[in-house]
């Protein structure tokens, strides 16, 4: 996603919760959203590898959000979802609490994370305002270190 467009430019985004706090990702990235399948755990793979799922014939590995930002863990509900996205070329699932809505914002309302931020600053490409709200925008290609994503590249083949 980039930021640096002009402020006449719109970006579409989905918006979900983790742990209070909203999150957007560019509807370019995300190939579609679910409820929650059996997720089937796979050994000596990083805490916050949740494991694979089977979605329609595809063995995807799937990331809880929460373990990944360090944030505390929670149990799934009903509104739980797993967003199928593409990271790096990989398609990932990521759990999430709760997906919110599809939104427009402007470019121009959008702007790069403070430098004392809570998480690490990699994964936020910035901070939206929309009516009132901030939305945390998410760098999606930068949740997996490249080696991460090759591991979970060998897992899917």
């Amino acid at each position: 996603m980039e930021i640096n467009t002009t402020a006449d430019q719109e970006l579409q985004l989905v918006i979900f919760r983790l742990a209070q706090e909203e999150y957007g990702l560019p509807i370019t990235k995300v190939q579609e959203i679910n409820r929650l399948v059996p997720i089937t755990k796979l050994p000596q793979t990083p805490v916050f590898m949740e494991g694979i799922i089977n979605l329609r014939g595809r063995i995807i590995p799937v990331v809880d959000l929460r373990k990944r930002f360090g944030l505390e863990v929670s149990d799934y509900d009903d509104d739980s979802r797993i967003i199928i996205v593409e990271v790096n070329g990989q398609t990932v699932g990521i759990i999430v609490d709760a997906v919110a809505e599809v939104v427009r914002l402007s470019a121009a309302s959008v702007e790069p994370p403070p430098p004392t931020f809570i998480l690490d600053a990699k994964y936020i490409q910035g901070v939206g305002k929309l009516d009132g709200r901030l939305l945390i925008l998410l760098e999606i290609d930068q949740i997996l270190t490249s080696q991460e994503t090759i591991a979970l590249r060998q897992l899917s083949a």
